[in-house]
């Protein structure tokens, strides 16, 4: 009896190892150049993040702690307060929902030691609905005042997600680099675009994962994922604290233990190239 229930005890432990170094591969990409900072590779001592949501700044943890370590100055733009989001799980009236997420935006955004951040009023889901004119001189302004030498925005044929908000934000913060180029003042040197890992996008995201596949760049560069930061994150983003779970059908921890890196593609905006 105890030799057969060692046998299936090892049976159990080899599925589990099995399945782990299988979900490791979704959520990985070797392609990638490893660096312990993207900031730091870049040389990038200016950091501005150009998002649409609260908790949009979940997919960067480990580029904004690491720059921070490294004596980086950080600043953020957030264009809605996550209005009309679903709420997972319930924390507050439906009407209320902006007033809390953009609370739990700010909060995060300490957390992590962005030195500067703005959360916009802008209706969440109606990015797109705003003239692409105010939201582009808006972020230009922004980057005059904050002066990156490095922007972190999505990319805009795919917002990592294929949330239109994000797609719009992507474009918008390229054309307000372009904008800049054109006054002939300071602009940022390099843009960096977040990724999920495309074999995960294929594997486990449906029509969505597959268009967002299919629509992104390839990642240049890959760096280690502050765990520690995306959980307490989640957690102060309380309104959306169990997504991931949900999302992905397994706990948090469990997730970020697999998906342990961050995937960027970046172009350089001196010679149009990627930067390898």
């Amino acid at each position: 009896m105890l030799e057969i229930l060692g046998i299936l005890l090892l049976l159990a432990a080899l599925a589990a190892a099995t399945a782990l170094f299988y979900f490791r591969h979704l959520f990985d990409d070797p392609a990638a150049r490893r660096v312990p900072s993207v900031a730091g590779a870049l040389g990038a001592s200016r950091v501005l993040a150009v998002f649409a949501h609260p908790d949009d700044e979940q997919l960067i943890n480990g580029l904004l702690t690491s720059a921070k370590a490294e004596g980086a100055y950080l600043a953020m733009v957030t264009a809605t307060p996550g209005d009309a989001g679903t709420q997972s799980p319930v924390v507050c009236r439906q009407s209320e929902l902006g007033i809390i997420r953009k609370a739990e935006a700010l909060k995060n955004g300490f957390a992590l030691g962005i030195d500067e951040q703005e959360v916009w009023d802008y209706p969440d889901g109606g990015v797109p609905d705003i003239p692409v004119d105010e939201l582009v001189a808006r972020v230009t302004d922004a980057m005059k005042r904050y002066r990156p030498d490095l922007v972190v925005a999505f990319w805009p044929a795919s917002g990592a997600t294929s949330h239109k908000d994000h797609m719009r934000m992507g474009l918008v913060a390229e054309q307000a680099i372009e904008r800049l180029k054109a006054e002939g003042g300071p602009s940022p040197r390099f843009v960096a675009y977040p990724l999920i890992p495309r074999r995960s996008l294929l594997k486990l995201g449906r029509r969505t994962g597959k268009f967002v596949a299919e629509n992104q760049p390839l990642p240049t560069h890959s760096t280690p994922g502050n765990t520690a930061s995306k959980i307490r994150g989640w957690q102060i983003h309380a309104a959306q604290a169990d997504y991931v779970a949900k999302a992905y059908k397994m706990p948090t921890r469990l997730l970020y233990a697999i998906w342990d890196k961050e995937f960027y593609a970046v172009r350089d905006l001196e010679t149009g190239q990627w930067k390898n």
